[in-house]
């Protein structure tokens, strides 16, 4: 098991922003591509942004692109979510998510091992 809890969420007026932090247990977080998730209409897992064991890859969703900007501190087995200019449609639970296997960044949730219980993010019109 790899323990992750994510904070940071809150209510924001549209345009505002958050930061997300997702902290995790164990020696061997510097091997785990890490994941960011949210819920969608007929998905219960959207993926938002991933970023690779090292740190030196990251992919976004097309709705976030430009927005949100996904890093990670190894040494503090941490990743965080910076969120800017956030609309109302961002409204969600996020949870981060972790790939013990590493290798190249997955999309698809079922490629992810563990997950956080969430932090809700809530965008005010």
């Amino acid at each position: 098991q790899v323990p992750l809890v994510e904070s940071g969420g809150g209510l924001v007026p549209a345009g505002g922003s958050l930061r997300l932090s997702c902290a995790a247990s164990g020696r061997t977080f510097s091997t785990y591509i890490m994941g960011w998730f949210r819920p969608a209409p007929g998905t219960a897992r959207e993926f938002v942004a991933a970023i690779s064991s090292r740190g030196s890859n990251t992919y976004y969703a097309d709705s976030v692109k430009g927005r949100f900007t996904i890093s990670r501190d190894n040494a503090k087995n941490t990743v965080n979510l910076q969120m800017n200019s956030l609309k109302p449609e961002d409204t969600a639970v996020y949870s981060c998510a972790a790939r013990p296997r590493g290798g190249v960044i997955k999309t698809d949730p079922y490629e992810y091992n563990y997950w956080g219980q969430g932090t809700q993010v809530t965008v005010s019109s």
